[in-house]
């Protein structure tokens, strides 16, 4: 096990690359499912989770392997081939699933190709129950017989899958997804309503059009997709991950200095961006990427509530209550889309922030500084509000159960250590 050791009260200053997004890559990963060519991905992280998902897809019979990278010494711009040209395998076992909820991706492709798939239940953070039950409808509708037994998934199609109208009972963008691949290749025209918009949705509709599918609708709630027989292989670029622009933004605000996000993108952090420019926090476009200052500017208060996309996004509330802790003023941070999503406040209430619980809201009371003290990380974006709090913090912090943060930021503390934080990956003997 690892930990990692952040002595605060730097401020930081300089040049973040933001690489390519985790929960993009991995419903394209999937996507190699679908066709029986090459489908080539760029701008690829290297991240627990792409692991995790290479594996489950090699399970399936996809040979996968990275071409080559260029700049960082091979950490920026990953070039990964994926290829399928037969399903060995329609089963995917619980040892491969429990690690990551996105496992489930591969259940939509699976069924539209091969006409039947196993699938583990799915595991990932804790934060919440986040149930498939959405992603089980919409492939009924799709004409999928679904039975779920013995902690599986088993779903069958074998005349194939058919079009059909499908309505989300609330957003849900891994159903999205799994619809969209699933739709792909079944006969005739599927119509989602309700879909989710976030920018990943986009980057995967582009890829499969790339690929041949026919979608209409893209960036909005009502996607159309007419079925073809068969998608081809295709090149495609991962987009920016704008929750790594988005904490990076976060730790700039909380340690009063300045960054540039290179490669990130404002329009797919807007919402966030408002609520930052209300805290006292400047941010805008340069140079291609996002410039984020407070240097020598007051951290105010400010409330947020989290909302699928265009919204505020779940996954930056542990970030940005962490940067409360310690603006002047009072601010209320409201949860609606997961309910056990602020497990990281037991362990910012050990630094001292002053923190109160009320349903799915936390009011946070800003004070004048956190102390360093030893942390548990609970889950991927807990853990990153863990680390801002270091780095704002008066003293030491130590942050365990680090493994967490591997699923969904590459080299985190290298990235620190570039623009002047004081942190380090140490081994945990506790």
């Amino acid at each position: 096990m690892e930990k990692i050791r952040i002595r605060g009260g730097n401020p930081l200053n300089g040049v973040i690359r933001i690489g390519g997004a985790k929960n993009a890559a991995l419903p394209l990963m999937a996507a190699c499912l679908l066709t029986d060519e090459r489908l080539v991905l760029s701008n690829v992280p290297h991240l627990a989770d792409i692991t995790t998902m290479a594996n489950l897809l090699g399970q399936h019979g996809a040979r996968v392997s990275l071409e080559g990278a260029a700049g960082n010494g091979g950490h920026v711009g990953r070039v990964m081939s994926l290829s399928a040209p037969e399903i060995a395998d329609t089963t995917a076992p619980y040892d491969l699933v429990r690690k990551m909820r996105a496992s489930v991706l591969v259940l939509g492709p699976l069924v539209a190709r091969a006409g039947e798939a196993t699938v583990s239940m799915p595991g990932g953070c804790a934060i919440g129950t986040r149930p498939v039950d959405i992603h089980l409808s919409g492939l009924e509708a799709l004409g999928a017989e679904i039975e779920v037994e013995s902690g599986y998934i088993r779903a069958s199609a074998p005349g194939g899958l058919r079009g059909g109208r499908f309505v989300f009972p609330k957003v849900s963008v891994g159903a999205t997804e799994n619809m969209l691949l699933a739709a792909s290749l079944a006969r005739g025209e599927t119509i989602l309503e309700n879909a989710a918009r976030e920018p990943e949705i986009t980057d995967l509709c582009e890829c499969l059009m790339v690929m041949g599918a026919s979608i209409e609708g893209v960036g909005t709630a009502t996607l159309t997709v007419e079925g073809v027989e068969r998608l081809s292989g295709a090149r495609h670029e991962i987009m920016p991950d704008r929750i790594e622009a988005g904490t990076y933004a976060m730790a700039a605000a909380i340690t009063g200095g300045s960054v540039e996000l290179e490669g990130a993108r404002l329009s797919d952090i807007e919402a966030a961006a408002a609520q930052l420019r209300k805290t006292g926090t400047t941010i805008e476009t340069r140079n291609g990427g996002i410039f984020v200052s407070r240097a020598n500017a007051e951290l105010v208060a400010a409330d947020v509530e989290t909302d699928p996309y265009p919204g505020f996004p779940t996954d930056l509330q542990a970030q940005f209550l962490a940067l409360m802790t310690v603006a002047d003023g009072a601010s209320v941070i409201t949860e609606t889309i997961f309910e056990n999503r602020f497990m990281h406040v037991p362990e910012l209430q050990r630094m001292g922030a002053d923190i109160t619980l009320q349903g799915n809201a936390a009011i946070v009371r800003g004070i004048d500084h956190l102390t360093g003290a030893p942390v548990m990380a609970s889950d991927l974006r807990a853990s990153a509000s863990l680390v801002l709090a270091g780095l704002a913090a008066e003293g030491e912090t130590e942050v365990r159960r680090i493994y967490h943060l591997d699923r969904g930021y590459e080299r985190l503390e290298e990235k620190l250590r570039l623009v002047g934080a004081d942190v380090e990956r140490l081994e945990d003997d506790g």
